[in-house]
């Protein structure tokens, strides 16, 4: 039996923001040992063009997929390995992704969450629409962040919600990485840390993180009285983790609201690289899963 590909895409334009976006993109597709798909996504012709002219939509796709060649190669700084793939599709670049998730049997996107104004460019809005319907989960970074080594992945938990999806991906991610994994546990009443839930359960999944060889610390984050995301992003300006992992589609002890809002807040309040995972279980199997 033929062993599975597994894949990537990371939406990058042939732009000096991009090349920041593609160098992470790079940076993952090595450690993690994954085939990357490249992809960019131009301006979609008009009724007209597209119904009589098709030749012209064609060209140009042609025309931005060479453009895309060679500013790839030139990062690179040499011709493109077997392991990388270019393409171009003309339209809506949130569509287009969102039908990939669906299609492409993808273990992630990752995209650019900086909110710029460059050609190619997601805003706030889009990013959040791809986050909350893609079908895989959504890697997002920001161009301005740098690529430093993942050494200190960090994931939120909490006593009401399933961790499984979010922690198969930490241990895989800090497996490749050599990276501990930091337990964000939430203590919502002003309780005793040492006889609480929250911390209970984060000594239940430190235990299998331990099991598996993976170094963890546990940080208590006490929530009452602030706003949920705040405390997040205290931890992160502080700590500095390299990646942050996080579930979307839920309700949670760290929001009191829907977690769409949550998530929201923490992708934009940070420059921090943010993976979110979708609460519905992924259609395709995934490296671990």
């Amino acid at each position: 039996m033929k062993q599975k590909d597994y894949s990537i895409l990371a939406l990058i334009s042939p732009n000096k923001e991009g090349e920041a976006v593609l160098k992470e993109a790079l940076y993952l597709q090595n450690t993690l040992e994954v085939k990357l798909a490249i992809l960019n996504v131009i301006e979609e012709r008009g009724f007209f063009e597209r119904n009589f002219q098709p030749k012209e939509t064609e060209l140009a796709i042609k025309k931005a997929k060479e453009e895309l060649t060679n500013f790839v190669k030139k990062v690179i700084g040499k011709e493109l390995p077997n392991n990388v793939v270019i393409s171009v599709r003309a339209g809506n670049p949130v569509e287009v992704l969102l039908e990939k998730s669906k299609t492409d049997s993808l273990e992630f996107l990752l995209i650019d969450k900086s909110d710029s104004d460059y050609p190619g460019a997601l805003t706030k809005e889009e990013v959040d629409k791809l986050i909350s319907l893609s079908k895989c989960p959504v890697l997002t970074v920001n161009k301005d962040f740098g690529v430093p080594e993942i050494k200190n992945i960090a994931i939120p938990i909490d006593i009401t919600q399933s961790t499984k999806k979010r922690l198969l991906w930490a241990q895989f991610l800090a497996k490749k990485h050599n990276a501990k994994i930091t337990i964000l546990s939430a203590l919502k009443a002003n309780i005793n840390v040492e006889k609480s839930l929250a911390l209970k359960n984060a000594q239940k999944i430190q235990k299998l993180l331990h099991d598996h060889d993976i170094e963890s610390d546990i940080k208590i984050l006490k929530v009452y009285n602030q706003d949920s995301h705040q405390v997040i992003l205290d931890y992160v300006k502080e700590e500095n983790p390299e990646l942050l992992i996080i579930r979307t589609h839920q309700e949670s002890i760290f929001s009191n609201t829907n977690i769409g809002k949550f998530v929201s807040e923490i992708v934009h309040g940070s420059k921090l690289p943010v993976f979110t995972v979708n609460y519905t279980p992924n259609p395709v199997d995934s490296l671990f899963l």
